[in-house]
């Protein structure tokens, strides 16, 4: 996609502050932070969301990156890991990804 934002970060098009990246897989933070730590976490080729075909080896690269952005967030008291699919969901941005939150008490609250 040619006007997707995070394709253009995970080119390396538009700058981020990169917490984990391999050939699969950017984890960057968040420019509008909802914890102390809010770290995105996307696969470097477009899908739209979490059911749009993306092949296994992705999805367990994603969640490779997930713990290591838990491990290097110093994140052992727990996280929250969400992933939106479509706008009725608050998904803003029409390119698969995971919200790692933590750093703080999240309660029991959905977010």
């Amino acid at each position: 996609m040619t006007d997707c934002i995070f394709c253009k970060i995970a080119q390396h098009e538009i700058p981020s502050t990169v917490v984990y990246e391999d050939d699969l897989v950017i984890a960057f933070d968040d420019l509008n932070p909802q914890a102390p730590v809010h770290t995105l976490v996307i696969p470097k080729e477009h899908y739209e969301n979490a059911i749009d075909g993306v092949p296994a080896e992705t999805l367990a690269a994603m969640m490779h990156a997930v713990s290591e952005v838990a491990r290097i967030k110093g994140l052992d008291d727990g996280f929250r890991l969400i992933s939106n699919k479509g706008e009725a969901a608050g998904q803003t941005v029409m390119h698969f990804h995971m919200h790692v939150l933590g750093g703080k008490p999240l309660g029991e609250g959905l977010i």
